[in-house]
């Protein structure tokens, strides 16, 4: 089932992205904020040696995440895009199963993202982006569906124009989540850059490189 679109609020700037390092080897997690609908972060990480990698956002239901931080429900829908590291495109993630993530309080929708699988050695980049930007794929270059558009939808019944809502019509606002468990290294990708090359993962904005990666099927 994929999940229901939503609807950010007009926004006039790039993506504002804030990050915080996780708090324990292996487990890092990233917070920040989206400005406009069609806003993507990108993240590059590192699988040392094959290992199970899980990737999880927090955004929608809220919890606490890797780092032990209290994340607030009320976020946008996420999905998460993976590729490897040359810009193949390797799995998106829609729906989360509400076996892995928690249902929202308000709605009862699971729609934050869970991903875990076996991952090879080497250097993968991920996307986190709100619902219904997907990825264009086969390759990272090709971009995002939502590319170049600031709003997706004039707004569900209940919401105004200037309200980001889902489609049960529940208030969101642009905060996003996001842990990467798993991995030898990993890191945020300054947005509106090109991403790095594998294996130069210099981070904008980030002093310190993480882990992580996940799996969740549609």
């Amino acid at each position: 089932m994929s999940a229901f679109r939503n609807l950010f609020a007009v926004g006039a700037l790039c993506g504002a992205m804030a990050v915080s390092v996780g708090a324990h080897a292996g487990s890092f997690s990233f917070t920040g904020n989206f400005t406009q609908d069609d806003n993507v972060q990108l993240f590059n990480f590192t699988v040392g040696a094959a290992s199970t990698v899980t990737l999880r956002t927090w955004s929608y239901a809220g919890g606490t995440n890797a780092a032990g931080a209290a994340i607030a429900r009320g976020g946008f829908d996420p999905i998460l895009a993976l590729f490897d590291g040359s810009g193949v495109y390797i799995d998106q993630n829609d729906d989360g199963n509400c076996s892995f993530v928690a249902a929202d309080i308000v709605t009862g929708n699971c729609w934050d993202t869970y991903f875990s699988a076996p991952l090879a050695a080497g250097s993968y980049t991920v996307a986190v982006m709100q619902y219904d930007n997907f990825a264009n794929g086969p390759n990272l270059s090709d971009g995002f569906g939502r590319d170049g558009q600031g709003n997706f939808t004039p707004g569900y019944t209940g919401c105004s124009a200037t309200q980001f809502c889902d489609v049960s019509g529940d208030v969101r606002d642009s905060h996003w989540a996001f842990d990467i468990l798993g991995v030898e290294d990993a890191g945020q990708v300054d947005p509106g850059h090109d991403v790095p090359e594998p294996g130069s993962i210099a981070l904008i904005g980030l002093g310190m490189l993480g882990l992580a990666a996940r799996r969740r099927g549609k």
